[in-house]
This record gives C-alpha cells, sequence and structure tokens, in this order.
C-alpha cells in the first residue's frame, strides 16, 4: 500500500503546477482519493478529493476555479492541476486514501487511512 507524490516545486504568483499521486497495493477503484497541505505553523487543511468509482470532485472554498482535481483509474493516479497560484498556496502538499464510502465525498482527515510523503509547492510573490 503506497502513495507517492510528485511534481511539486517553486513558481511565481499567477503560474501554474501540476501534482500527482500514484496510488499502488489497492483496489484503485473503492478509493477516494484527497489532497491536503500544510503550511509551516498551520493545521493540515483539505485541498480537494474524488471518489474513484464515480470521479465525484469536491474542493475547499479557497481553491474553487483554481484548482482541479481528476482520476486517471488505467494509470491508479490522480492529478491536481492547480492554476493562479497565489503565495498562500506554498505549503507540503499530501494525497491520501480512504474507502470512497467511508469518506463520502468530504475531506475529513481522519477518513483517510493511507498518506503520501508530500512534496512541496512553493509560490513567490
Amino acid at each position: 500500500v503506497q502513495l507517492v507524490e510528485s511534481g511539486g516545486g517553486l513558481v511565481q504568483a499567477g503560474g501554474s503546477l501540476r501534482l500527482s499521486c500514484a496510488a499502488s497495493g489497492f483496489t484503485f477503484d473503492d478509493l477516494a482519493i484527497g489532497w491536503f497541505r500544510q503550511a509551516p505553523g498551520k493545521e493540515r487543511e483539505g485541498v480537494s478529493c474524488i471518489s474513484s468509482s464515480d470521479y465525484s470532485t469536491y474542493y475547499a472554498d479557497s481553491v474553487k476555479g483554481r484548482f482541479t482535481i481528476s482520476s486517471d483509474n488505467a494509470k491508479n493516479t490522480v492529478y491536481l492541476q492547480m492554476n493562479s497560484l497565489k503565495p498562500e498556496d506554498t505549503a507540503v502538499y499530501y494525497c491520501a486514501a480512504g474507502l470512497s464510502w467511508v469518506v463520502a465525498g468530504t475531506l475529513t482527515l481522519n477518513t483517510y487511512n493511507y498518506w503520501g510523503q508530500g512534496t512541496q509547492v512553493t509560490v513567490s510573490s
């Protein structure tokens, strides 16, 4: 059971990045995958999630209209396309997996059982 994030980096405000989360060791269709982030000195917060079974999505208000989550079930990979990035988006981004019927389309931390190692996103002003 493994989640591996990639795609983080340094970008100027207004720029874009695409994060990837590759999952292995799961029955992917049973999962919901969520993206969370944690900035220094702040609590981890939910960003977006997607159900691998019906592709339903959910976004935090802070990223609506700027971030898009998608899933390629053939590749067991979930993507987070981040556009119009702001300095306040700077954080370590984590992907997490939980059973889709437990997660139920939410970003509740304790419904996600498996976590990746995180990837740093830094947005300069």
